[in-house]
């Protein structure tokens, strides 16, 4: 079975950094996206970053880009997310998604919940003041 687990997760200061890592098993396709998202109390879930392994194309929301960076390491069917420069609004559970791709439009698609086939459960960032 498609499992994707999800790690790396903790209790950080503002300003402080973490990897977050997505660890996939029971692939059976080549080309891949692998999305991440958070979900915080009272706010809705929204599309954090993406990456296409056919093509190594990236996406990152306004509100990240320039403090998080994503990778992939297609040998070991994983995908980090360093979570840099942490801000108290950051404090949310993470998961990652996979969609079987590679899709026609990437960044059409990257943010959209609807888009990916499997799901981690999640791993909890707080980030305190």
């Amino acid at each position: 079975e498609v499992q994707l687990v999800e790690s790396g997760g903790g209790l950080v200061q503002a300003g402080g950094s973490l990897r977050l890592s997505c660890a996939a098993s029971g692939f059976t396709f080549d080309d891949y996206v692998i999305g991440w998202f958070r979900q915080a109390p009272g706010k809705e879930r929204e599309g954090v970053s993406a990456i296409s392994s056919s093509d190594g194309s990236t996406y990152y929301a306004d509100s990240v880009k320039g403090r998080f960076t994503i990778s992939s390491d297609n040998a070991k069917n994983t995908v980090y997310l360093h979570v840099n420069s942490l801000k108290p609004e950051d404090t949310a559970v993470y998961y990652c998604a996979a969609q079987e791709g590679p899709p026609p439009e990437f960044m059409t698609i990257a943010a959209i919940e609807r888009a990916y086939d499997y799901w981690g459960q999640g791993t909890q960032v707080t980030v305190s003041s």
